[in-house]
């Protein structure tokens, strides 16, 4: 685990305020869910992530299309996203 040498109280409600900086590196905006673990004695937060998240587009659908295991989860736009993106990548690789 890294120290980001960032020290914050917590305030009488229960709360801490997570830095910009870290917000900003973790992708995390205002009104994202997060997680919390508990690991011995530590406490960790994690961007929460829906198991039907398309890792392209980000849109939440139980219809989603779950491929590779569960691994690669992908909506209809994203899908054809990536299938743009292979073509692509598969004509450069022929020439």
């Amino acid at each position: 685990m890294k120290s980001t040498g960032i020290v914050r109280k917590v305030d009488e409600l229960g709360r801490v305020v997570i830095p910009i900086e870290l917000r900003r590196t973790l992708d995390i905006a205002e009104k994202d869910a997060l997680e919390i673990y508990v690991d011995d004695d530590r406490i960790v937060l994690k961007k929460y992530k829906p198991n039907m998240t398309c890792q392209v587009t980000g849109e939440v659908s139980d219809s989603n299309l779950s491929i590779a295991d569960g691994k690669i989860i992908l909506s209809p736009s994203g899908a054809r996203e990536i299938m743009k993106e292979l073509e692509n990548y598969i004509t450069t690789q022929e020439k």
